[in-house]
């Protein structure tokens, strides 16, 4: 793993003028043609120099982001349009270099826009905030390093590695509906077939085994589109929560689990949530998940990094 700073990155002191804007056509099955001409005009019309970047292909796109950026260090911004896995790109392009990172949200999840107050399907109103937030310093808030194998992952919302893992895994491979309800329905059918896994944790040092329905590790409080699943967590205070729904009968997870939409599941003896800084995560037969971007089997590390990402909003 890659050290972590022992001090947050310093802000950016001049006023970004270089702005790339990262298009997913994709997004919510390309419902929002059009979304990042929107962008780029009110950008320009606020006097910065914009860059358009628009690829079929998400690794082209990734590939030509990074690309652009090498020239945007020091006087320019990314903003990325699309759904969670654009933010993942964004996060993971703009990660402790400096450059501050604005959201566009068109996509079907939309769960680190909403957390930081971004106008979701309305591509031009969250260009003018974007576009007001280059006039000041830009927030900074944590990270979560995700080191897999040999890769390492930055995770700006959360890493899910259970049910609702599963549940995306599911969806992924759904052709119908295009719509946010098929993760709805991805849900149910995941419901006949799950089994809860056995986990082998590493806590601040701290070694756990117990089987679970599901374990999350959150940045901010909500994945799926608003399932609230850490209400209380927050993006700046240099820690990760912990979430534990420990195994229970399937018809009572089918009952509780409504709950977790409205972040009302915290009282339940089978919840545990706790403020963590590392976690090392084992398991079979588990997929993880991290800003709704696949990340892979177990074991997975994961460690905050307090400042990692400087967000515009």
């Amino acid at each position: 793993m890659p050290p972590l700073p022992s001090t947050p990155m310093p802000m950016p002191t001049s006023r970004p003028t270089r702005v790339v804007v990262a298009v997913s056509p994709a997004a919510a099955f390309g419902r929002h043609h059009g979304a990042g001409d929107s962008v780029c005009e009110v950008l320009e019309a606020a006097g910065h120099a914009v860059v358009p970047v628009v690829e079929q292909n998400f690794e082209l796109l990734r590939r030509e982001v990074e690309r652009e950026l090498e020239n945007a260090a020091e006087s320019g911004a990314l903003v990325v349009v699309g759904g969670d896995g654009m933010v993942s790109l964004g996060v993971n392009a703009v990660a402790q270099t400096g450059i501050p990172l604005g959201v566009v949200p068109i996509g079907t999840g939309n769960d680190t826009a909403r957390n930081i107050g971004m106008p979701i399907g309305e591509p031009a109103a969250a260009g003018r905030l974007i576009a007001a937030a280059l006039e000041r310093p830009p927030h900074a808030v944590d990270a979560a390093l995700v080191t897999h194998g040999v890769h390492s992952t930055w995770v700006v919302g959360v890493v899910s590695a259970g049910f609702d893992a599963a549940v995306n895994e599911r969806a992924n491979v759904m052709t119908w509906p295009k719509s946010q309800r098929r993760y709805t329905i991805a849900v149910v059918s995941e419901l006949f077939t799950f089994r809860a896994p056995r986990y082998r944790l590493t806590v601040d040092g701290e070694s756990r085994e117990f089987d679970a329905m599901l374990v999350a590790v959150a940045n901010h409080s909500s994945i799926g589109g608003g399932m609230r699943i850490a209400p209380a967590a927050t993006m700046d205070d240099g820690l990760l929560d912990l979430v534990v729904v420990e195994r229970m009968s399937k018809p009572r997870f089918l009952r509780v689990f409504p709950k977790v939409f409205r972040g009302e599941h915290t009282e339940l003896p089978e919840v545990r949530i706790e403020r963590v800084q590392h976690v090392r995560i084992e398991a079979d037969g588990v997929v993880a998940y991290g800003d709704g971007e696949r990340i892979g089997p177990p074991p997975l590390e994961l460690s905050v990094v307090p400042g990692a990402v400087l967000l515009l909003h």
